[in-house]
């Protein structure tokens, strides 16, 4: 009897690590990670392929923040515009600048498992203006502000997730950038908010 409840306490066991390990895409890197730690933390580096105004538009930015029990990360994110969009019907050389920071939350689904998804959003503020560069000498160069509001944003957010080591994902996804409140004269909230793509990695203690 004491041999039989030996063999299935060793087997439980056995059972209990296989699922406590986590399933990464380099077998050489299969381990616990995070293992059964209920804090730890982790950030992304995104970039985002969007729309501004009908254009093109490519953001950069990221989040990050601890993680509880293997399932809720809460942290803080920002976001600004990357290349550059001419203001229309001015031939000052003027462009728009847009940038947003908030709180993020996020849910990760079996994040252990090779490829998982994730859902989560950013809330926050951040702020638009109009702008165009003047050279005043090789020290003195600086922008000109013509327009600047702040606003309100939430931008909710999808995610699939592959788990390339212990410490670092690939994370690919959709989002949506709602805007109110900016009030600018030339631009409305709607011409600002915009569904996205983003794509980047993942890096820490999962």
């Amino acid at each position: 009897m004491k041999t039989f409840t030996l063999a299935c306490a060793l087997v439980l066991t056995t059972l209990f690590a296989q699922a406590q390990q986590m399933e990464t895409l380099s077998s050489s890197f299969k381990n616990k990670g995070g293992g059964g730690k209920k804090l730890s933390a982790y950030g992304a580096l995104l970039g985002k392929i969007s729309t501004f105004d009908d254009r093109f538009a490519v953001l950069t930015g990221g989040y990050g923040g601890v993680f509880l029990n293997k399932k809720i990360m809460i942290g803080a994110g920002a976001y600004s515009m990357a290349n550059s969009l001419k203001v229309d019907n001015f031939d000052d050389g003027r462009k728009w600048n847009l940038w947003y920071t908030g709180g993020v939350v996020e849910y990760v689904h079996n994040s252990d498992k090779l490829f998982h998804w994730s859902a989560g959003a950013l809330i926050g503020g951040g702020g638009v203006s109009q702008r165009s560069s003047h050279d005043w000498g090789r020290d003195h160069d600086r922008d000109h502000v013509y327009e600047s509001n702040g606003f309100f944003v939430v931008e909710p957010y999808i995610n699939a997730e592959l788990n390339i080591t212990s410490y670092l994902r690939i994370v690919a996804g959709g989002t949506w950038r709602q805007i109110m409140g900016a009030g600018d004269p030339t631009l409305s909230d709607g011409k600002m908010s915009a569904p996205g793509f983003h794509l980047g990695v993942k890096a820490g203690v999962f």
